[in-house]
């Protein structure tokens, strides 16, 4: 199956909402390896985008340890955290989060020039030409549809060949024509890239890509293939 590319170990989380503690993690664990889909399903409200965030480095755990590729991510100082989380890990969100003042290319090419990654233009191109955005790479997000936001999105979180790619509910704002759109797409990326993959959704025809698939519920996650 390829090496561990992301760990999880004992991850706990819970917040105070007031009247209370609330658990959304409770011992949650976790192993994606290289080349692989892991999707995780749940009701609104189940802890899904706390576990993606938690996973993604985004947010810490109150207990258990996150590595990847090895590395515990714990014990990185801010600055450490940033570099891998830039060079290693690929986002992709419902709501695109494209910068409105750069056109297509530009967005693409944010991650490579925080990582002062020379000559990459080339290699952006070739990924929109994969993903039919040639005719677009000069166009503003607002002139683009929501389905070519998404593969913009998608080129973004690909573009410095990062060690996992997290989609969280990555089809939560597309049309049906376009989800699956975008769900074909992850797949070649998979296949292709040998990019390995954590996505979080309500949809059972979406979580059906993942070579796992997981149900998460009261704070761990229940395998249901």
């Amino acid at each position: 199956m390829g090496e561990v590319v992301l760990s999880a170990e004992n991850i706990c989380k819970s917040y105070n909402n007031g009247s209370g503690e609330l658990i959304v993690l409770n011992n949650f664990k976790l192993n994606v390896h290289r080349n692989e889909i892991i999707s995780i399903m749940g009701q609104s409200g189940s802890g899904k985008s706390t576990a993606m965030n938690i996973l993604s480095t985004l947010d810490k755990p109150d207990s258990g340890v996150v590595k990847i590729d090895g590395i515990n991510v714990n014990n990185l100082n801010e600055m450490s955290l940033s570099k891998l989380r830039n060079q290693d890990i690929g986002f992709v969100f419902q709501f695109h989060h494209l910068l409105p003042e750069f056109n297509a290319l530009e967005n693409v090419l944010i991650p490579t020039w925080i990582m002062k990654k020379e000559n990459m233009e080339a290699e952006a191109l070739n990924l929109f030409s994969v993903l039919g955005l040639s005719e677009r790479i000069d166009h503003f997000p607002n002139q683009l549809s929501g389905g070519e936001r998404s593969r913009v999105a998608l080129i973004r979180g690909i573009i410095n060949r990062p060690k996992i790619l997290f989609a969280d509910e990555p089809t939560g704002n597309l049309d049906e024509k376009n989800a699956i759109k975008l769900i074909d797409l992850l797949v070649e990326i998979n296949r292709d890239f040998k990019q390995a993959i954590v996505l979080t959704t309500h949809n059972p025809d979406v979580a059906s890509i993942g070579h796992r698939r997981y149900r998460l519920e009261k704070g761990a996650l229940n395998n249901i293939s």
